[in-house]
């Protein structure tokens, strides 16, 4: 029996079906210095345990704020996008708003279309949704989209995209063509032959020629600074009064899709801010969708977290647009009533419930694959599944890289005959999205479009060309990684001791906040006896536990801890060495600590 992870697979390795719990490195320098600026010993262990080398300001990363954001105008080509957006408005030209359809996609086209709408007076007639589908458009502007989008009335003389664009140059060429302006705002790393020469303006934080100081903010977070300059330019014209509201409101929306796009909340002011800022206005649960989450997920669930973002919201709005039009998700975000956002969430409830079924058979194959990769110990997975849903490709990778510790790559069949699409997901020191890059310099032919950033990245091989892709990626990947040992790990901030296991202790983590890629929420490593367990859930797959160390019992959960069937391999009495978080359990009105066990074995 292996009650380890649902990725676990008894025909591999030792080595590659078991996490491995490492101490995280510690920053000494780092660590003294938050100890001298007040955080307490634990806050400033998990901060120096995970910003390793920072040397900037401490404040703008420990106490989040709006005053550390800096200036739009400081992106570059954002003033020249920013008058031509005034331009349309004020001379009421119909305006394309053109978005990636996953949650960085969808959130930016809220705002954009919230700020036209509501705040400059667009009238709706005069405005165009256009999303792509995942699965019969492809990523960005696609062709089917540019189709779409010379088919419209009224005819669009801009189009304002947000989450994609900086590598679309054919397609906007064919826009301006047409006589179409298009603004891009997208922040995906650029081609090597820079920004699209056809684009009106090209605002990408990522640009070589960009001052913003912030590279790696959201998809979402470049719109929101784009319509906030576009503001400000209205105002100066006269066109709008000084007294029309900022977009500060639409930073709950800017938190949502930065979360779950997993871009940094390690060393960015930026994003710690914008996403502290959001969950503020989330939990006044002013907007339908958010109230119809809460009751979806339950009284208890209130206040939201970054967690809730990201493991909750996050994959619903996800499912929509991995399986079908996105429109849906859209329609959500958007619902002025809280009878339409229920609606539309139980649309995307049925389909993140058809995602897992089919993640769960695609994740079950991926493993199948993968064996030969790793018995050869080559630096990344790369599976063909030819059955495989294309929308559901980055979960399965992300699967795989968890299990096996490297970097995965998940190819499925394209719409495109003759062609393969895939998704990648990264590790720690490896950036994807610049090993893809070495890849095509290797073998072009074998990798005509790729697209992403540092943690994920998209792909398009063709099928003849597929040999030859593994191996100049393999090698790229090589290159970065410099024959690095690789296998599952789960990086751990330590021991606590018994007078740590307290909600007091999560509330002085909880202010460290807001957790997520590259700070991770504190996991932490001990030894406890099992007082009690049993599982739950529909299948059977979770485990409710009770753990005591000492004289102190605490209840936990460890979710997907056995598959379908299995029954754990340890049983009352036991001592189990655990990886857990501290957690919040909230019942009718009352709290009591809970621990998240992430990997038990026992001792």
């Amino acid at each position: 029996m292996n009650a380890v992870n649902e990725l676990s697979n008894d025909t591999l390795p030792p080595s590659t079906t078991r996490p491995r719990l490492e101490p995280r490195p510690l920053d000494e320098a780092l660590y003294a210095r938050a100890q001298a600026e007040g955080l307490s010993e634990l806050q400033a262990r998990l901060l120096a345990s995970r910003l390793p080398g920072y040397s900037g300001e401490l404040a703008p990363l420990i106490t989040p704020s709006l005053r550390y954001l800096a200036h739009p105008e400081k992106l570059v080509d954002g003033r020249r996008a920013a008058e031509r957006i005034a331009q349309a408005v004020a001379e009421g030209e119909a305006i394309g708003i053109l978005t990636d359809y996953d949650v960085d996609g969808i959130t930016s086209h809220v705002v954009i279309r919230r700020t036209l709408v509501e705040l400059f007076g667009v009238p709706e007639g005069k405005l165009h949704s256009l999303i792509g589908h995942r699965i019969n458009d492809g990523y960005g502007i696609s062709l089917p989209l540019v189709e779409r989008t010379l088919a419209l009335k009224p005819f669009p003389t801009l189009v304002i995209t947000a989450d994609c664009g900086s590598s679309d140059e054919p397609r906007i060429a064919r826009l301006k063509a047409a006589g179409i302006d298009v603004v891009v705002s997208d922040h995906h790393a650029l081609p090597v032959e820079g920004p699209p020469s056809s684009a009106y303006a090209c605002v990408n934080p990522t640009r070589n020629d960009c001052d913003y100081p912030d590279k790696t903010i959201a998809g979402c977070m470049v719109a929101w600074l784009l319509m906030s300059l576009a503001r400000g330019v209205l105002i100066e014209w006269g066109a709008l009064s000084e007294a029309t509201p900022k977009l500060s409101p639409w930073l709950s929306y800017v938190a949502l899709g930065t979360v779950a796009d997993c871009v940094s909340l390690g060393g960015s002011p930026a994003n710690r801010a914008v996403v502290s800022q959001g969950l503020t206005l989330i939990n006044r649960m002013d907007a339908a969708c958010w109230r119809a989450m809460a009751t979806r997920l339950g009284a208890d669930s209130v206040p939201f977290n970054a967690e809730t973002l990201a493991f909750q919201m996050g994959p619903r709005i996800n499912a929509r647009s991995r399986l079908d039009d996105p429109y849906a998700a859209l329609h959500f975000m958007l619902a002025e009533s809280d009878a339409v956002a229920n609606r539309q969430l139980d649309v995307l409830d049925q389909d993140n419930q058809s995602r897992k079924a089919i993640e769960a058979d695609m994740a079950a194959e991926a493993r199948t694959l993968a064996v030969s990769a790793l018995s050869a110990d080559e630096p990344a997975v790369i599976v063909l599944l030819e059955d495989g849903h294309p929308g559901v490709q980055g979960i399965v990778a992300s699967r795989l890289v968890q299990a096996y510790g490297r970097p995965a790559l998940v190819l499925t069949q394209a719409a495109t005959p003759g062609m393969l699409t895939g998704s990648g997901r990264s590790i720690d020191g490896l950036h994807l999205r610049d090993a893809l890059q070495r890849t095509y310099e290797l073998a072009p032919e074998a990798l005509p479009r790729f697209g992403g950033h540092s943690g994920a990245a998209g792909v398009g091989v063709p099928r003849g060309q597929l040999d030859a892709f593994k191996a100049a990626f393999l090698q790229a990947v090589n290159e970065q990684l410099g024959g690095r040992t690789l296998y599952p790990r789960l990086w751990t901030d330590g021991e606590l001791s018994i007078a740590q296991l307290s909600l007091t202790t999560l509330k002085e983590i909880e202010m460290l906040g807001p957790y997520g890629r590259e700070f991770d929420p504190p996991l932490f490593e001990g030894r406890f006896i099992v007082e009690a367990l049993r599982p739950v859930g529909a299948e059977g797959s979770h485990l409710m536990l009770e753990l005591s160390t000492g004289p102190v019992t605490c209840k936990a959960i460890w979710f997907r801890a056995l598959t379908p069937g299995e029954l754990p391999g340890f049983s009352v009495g036991d001592t189990l060495h655990c990886a857990y978080k501290l957690n919040r359990n909230r019942w009718r009105g009352r709290e009591s600590l809970q621990l998240m066990v992430e990997h038990a074995s026992a001792i």
